[in-house]
């Protein structure tokens, strides 16, 4: 109804919205021309009634009559023009349509109905091609990305980009697979998310399903209308998503909110903290009242994590005692976010490296999100040293710990360079492996057999490498503080 009083035609009658607000908001699928009383009975809903209401009784019960039989006919709104049958609008009409929430509008000149129906019909006609021509568009556009094999999150993303609305799609516990924000924050998105789904507020929804199977739900938070329809693209977009999860398997869907999790919190996407826990909680990672920690192991593979997982997950004898994790190969490294009601026991770690066949760095049990944040930098430091089923807390590394909080602080930057400039040197002189004998010594300082081991060299070479690792440096490699300052070194280089 607001763009039909924007029509010029109807501009040049000086209409007067006599009963509008959210009236107004009807909208107008065909314009209809009578004067009697009994229309009504002639209409099927979406109608704009213009009228002279010249076959009109001007008693204010046959006008409740006539506004009631309208708005129960579902017309759109009634515009009335002024003359010699009501030269005002009658006040009855008036209060009876504001009663119903019919629009009411009246012309203080008179106008051509012909005119003005022909300038509507032009306008829906208009709208109406737009809409098939904007159809015709999504299902070549959805059809291209199932044809290309897309993944999930890519046909969200193109399901937003056409809404322009954040989306999500949803499995049927109401987890997160993915979802594109839209410019906006995973906190005004994803904040308890289980709970806002479940309300439905103001959320546009789509099952996710095929062959009488469904899966999940596609969600489209509130936007802008579009002219195909908002649910039209939902359905367009879950069609494909569909589709795609049944040429990919489950497994498709299992990997997307780790991988975005994971992504998020080692590269630095996202916003802060309430972020972070608005993601976790959304992955089903419950964020209240846990036990957060996480694992690294680096030159891991799928497989590898799939395995660290399913050992994480066996562990727990309850849903209450369960331990929730989630975890995705990022850089190289599998790198696993862990939620459990009183931390990581040791016996599933252990048990967990091993049957992975990977050494695992294990960050320090944290209450919070930020310090959750604060511990993947140390972690991921300390995997760097580990070796096959090897297990190591951050808790009982304290120097790693130092160096990843220094992170790049440039004094520690340049005693590092200071420090190992004549090794680095002679390595790139030589193709020579002075650091990695210089890493085995620092991490058994107690033992030469050991560090030899380490550096799968004989003894005999290994001691001729540390007679030369010694002269360059100008250093004494069984003083303590001398010891000290070159592990700092090498973690720092790191």
């Amino acid at each position: 109804m607001r763009d039909v009083l924007d029509t010029p035609v109807l501009v040049a009658g000086d209409p007067q919205v006599l009963v509008g607000g959210s009236a107004l908001d009807a909208r107008v699928r065909w314009v209809h021309v009578s004067d009697s009383a009994e229309v009504a009975g002639l209409l099927d809903g979406g109608e704009l009634l213009l009228t002279t209401a010249a076959g009109w009784s001007g008693t204010d019960a046959s006008l409740r009559a006539v506004a009631a039989s309208l708005a129960a006919a579902g017309v759109a709104g009634v515009v009335l023009e002024l003359g010699a049958r009501f030269p005002v609008a009658p006040p009855a009409l008036i209060v009876a349509c504001r009663a119903h929430g019919l629009a009411l509008i009246a012309l203080e000149r008179v106008v051509k109905f012909v005119a003005v129906t022909e300038a509507v019909h032009r306008r829906i006609i208009a709208g109406q091609l737009e809409a098939l021509q904007e159809r015709q568009r999504l299902h070549e556009l959805f059809t291209g990305l199932t044809l290309r094999g897309a993944p999930a999150d890519t046909v969200v993303h193109a399901a937003a980009q056409t809404l322009g609305a954040p989306v999500v799609l949803e499995t049927l516990s109401r987890e997160v697979v993915t979802a594109e924000l839209w410019a906006q924050t995973p906190t005004e998105v994803l904040a308890d998310w289980a709970a806002r789904s479940r309300a439905g507020a103001g959320l546009l929804t789509v099952p996710v399903e095929a062959r009488g199977v469904r899966w999940g739900t596609l969600v489209a938070l509130p936007g802008p209308e579009h002219p195909a329809g908002r649910m039209t693209v939902l359905e367009l977009a879950a069609t494909a998503l569909a589709l795609a999860r049944l040429a990919d398997g489950p497994s498709e869907w299992a990997m997307l909110p780790a991988r975005d999790l994971v992504d998020a919190v080692l590269s630095g996407r996202h916003a802060g903290e309430a972020d972070v826990a608005a993601r976790l909680q959304a992955a089903g990672l419950p964020v209240r009242g846990r036990v957060l920690g996480v694992l690294v192991a680096e030159s891991a593979d799928a497989a590898a994590l799939d395995a660290v997982l399913a050992v994480l997950a066996a562990d727990g004898g309850s849903d209450r005692a369960a331990v929730h994790a989630r975890g995705a190969v990022h850089d190289g490294a599998a790198v696993v976010l862990a939620s459990s009601a009183a931390g990581l026991r040791s016996g599933a770690v252990n048990r967990a490296a091993r049957e992975a066949g990977v050494g695992l760095a294990v960050g320090p049990e944290v209450a919070t999100v930020a310090q959750l944040l604060a511990s993947v930098r140390p972690t991921r430091l300390l995997a760097t040293r580990l070796r096959a089923g090897e297990v190591r807390r951050v808790d009982d590394r304290p120097l790693t710990r130092l160096v990843a909080e220094l992170g790049a602080d440039h004094r520690l930057q340049e005693h590092s360079e200071r420090l190992l400039a004549p090794l680095i040197r002679h390595d790139e002189q030589h193709q020579g492996d002075l650091l990695r004998v210089l890493a085995a010594v620092v991490a058994h300082p107690g033992s030469r057999t050991a560090a030899a081991s380490a550096s799968h060299l004989s003894r005999s070479v290994f001691y001729q490498r540390l007679a030369v690792i010694s002269d360059l440096l100008g250093a004494d490699l069984d003083d303590g503080e001398t010891v000290a300052a070159l592990h700092l070194a090498l973690l720092a280089r790191r």
